[in-house]
């Protein structure tokens, strides 16, 4: 009677446990509000800044300058299985000087949670190589293709 009673006890705390775990597969509050993610060649680490607004379809390149110096180039935006990324690069001479996500997957907790530990060293890797060959981020294959194809059509239309 008591290794019964041992035996249901120990059944019972182990389904509590179990229906009680949460797992990283549950549903998170994903913000509705659209991410930029920028960096900056003076040494800056990249940074999240909210802004206002609903994410929009992929704009059309444009060319726009913002100083006698800097140029700023929008890439295409490259679609992927999650969805657009869209990169914004800011070129000044021959030298990238800033680059700007304007796009990129966020439908969900997950798509936030890898492309804002990405994102970033995709970023430093442009700044630090100065060109489009940056390496694949672990975890975040689909958003370095179009990371890489979208930066590639900017420094196209850059010149660089």
């Amino acid at each position: 009677m008591k290794r019964i009673v041992l035996w249901v006890l120990s059944t019972l705390s182990t389904l509590v446990v179990l229906f009680g775990y949460h797992t990283s597969t549950s549903a998170t509050m994903a913000t509705t509000s659209e991410t930029t993610i920028s960096g900056s060649l003076s040494g800056q680490a990249a940074t999240g800044a909210a802004s206002t607004g609903t994410a929009s379809g992929s704009a059309p390149p444009s060319d726009s300058s913002t100083s006698s110096d800097a140029t700023t180039v929008t890439g295409t935006a490259a679609q992927t299985r999650y969805g657009p990324v869209q990169v914004q690069v800011e070129v000044a001479g021959s030298e990238i000087t800033n680059v700007s996500i304007l796009q990129y997957p966020n439908s969900d907790g997950r798509d936030i949670q890898i492309n804002n530990y990405a994102l970033p060293q995709l970023i430093q890797q442009t700044l630090d190589s100065q060109s489009s060959s940056v390496s694949m981020v672990s975890g975040a294959t689909y958003t370095s293709q179009g990371y890489a194809q979208s930066l590639q059509s900017a420094l196209d239309q850059a010149g660089l």
